[in-house]
């Protein structure tokens, strides 16, 4: 699939993506800014690193832990933030901890299929004295970056989009332009893992940036509980808890909406858990204990209303074991 670079200005914020992308870094970004970012990151994109004022490398962990340990080390008007979803949450929360001027923006560079780049949900800073939500005010999307990951890792992160662009228009805040941005990642991710062929990464890189548009302005329910709560308590990796409860979740959102989701989409979600080898929950590592606490936790989760009838702690636990 042919993919097409474009520059969008959404309200306050500038998204640029496309095919080498990237060399308008210096345009968008200047230089001299605090840089957040992993060194599998940083060699993808040696130009954005050299042109940083500071280099805060962030390790694996919890994103209010990671931007708590970084309160009073990071400053700066452009907190740039090259990598996943952690690391671009990690600076979102910085900028919205109050910890820092209310002027301080955020720009990311997303080296995964995440969608953190187009979103404003994300969790405080631990200690922030007044925290508020942050959406990046730059977006600079490059699918040789975004798409980066190998295989495996590509496909579980592209189960996390294409939970985004099934989850998104199911919801009570559902409206028609995320609907319409919805339908076209997913055609574009299905696209982007086929049956057969190639993988096509700019075609991925596109779906997940529009499953992050979709979700910004949706909010998430069912899935996203159950898949963050598995994270949090279970030890889950992102991506695999996405792609091997989705086959599972998007069953249950579609006869909640009555076939609002696709035959075409449902197998996608069986697909990329398969090539992601996240086929259950036992293959990627979650101890089936674990499965009853998730449930009563994921129960508790008010977002639970936005894709209605709230689920009970016997629905939740049943999905999880049927993910196992």
């Amino acid at each position: 699939m042919t993919i097409s670079g474009f520059q969008w200005q959404d309200g306050e914020r500038t998204i640029r993506f496309g095919p080498g992308a990237l060399a308008d870094a210096p345009a968008l970004l200047g230089e001299g800014y605090t840089l957040l970012t992993t060194p599998r990151a940083a060699a993808l994109a040696p130009g954005i690193v050299a042109a940083a004022g500071t280099v805060h490398e962030v390790p694996a962990g919890w994103v209010d832990e990671l931007a708590g340990d970084l309160l009073g080390h990071v400053e700066g008007e452009l907190l740039v933030a090259l990598g996943g979803g952690r690391v671009i949450d990690t600076a979102k929360a910085l900028a919205g901890s109050g910890a820092l001027p209310a002027t301080v923006r955020v720009a990311a560079v997303p080296t995964t299929l995440s969608a953190a780049e187009m979103t404003h949900v994300h969790r405080g800073a631990r200690g922030a004295p007044a925290p508020r939500l942050v959406r990046p005010a730059i977006v600079l999307n490059d699918p040789a970056v975004c798409a980066s990951q190998p295989e495996a890792d590509l496909a579980a992160s592209a189960g996390n989009a294409l939970a985004h662009a099934v989850e998104g228009p199911l919801t009570t805040h559902a409206s028609p332009v995320p609907g319409a941005a919805a339908a076209q990642a997913r055609e574009l991710l299905a696209a982007g893992i086929p049956q057969d062929g190639p993988i096509d990464r700019e075609a991925l890189a596109l779906g997940a940036l529009l499953s992050g548009y979709t979700i910004d302005s949706t909010h998430y329910g069912l899935h996203h509980v159950m898949s963050q709560t598995l994270v949090r308590l279970a030890g889950a990796g992102h991506g695999p808890a996405n792609a091997a409860l989705l086959p599972h979740t998007a069953r249950a959102l579609s006869r909640r909406s009555l076939g609002g989701v696709s035959e075409e989409t449902l197998a996608l979600a069986d697909r990329l858990a398969l090539r992601s080898g996240a086929t259950s929950l036992e293959a990627i590592g979650v101890d089936r204990d674990a499965l009853p606490a998730c449930a009563e936790a994921a129960a508790a989760r008010a977002e639970l209303a936005f894709t209605p009838p709230v689920a009970t702690v016997e629905e939740l636990l049943e999905l999880y074991v049927a993910a196992y």
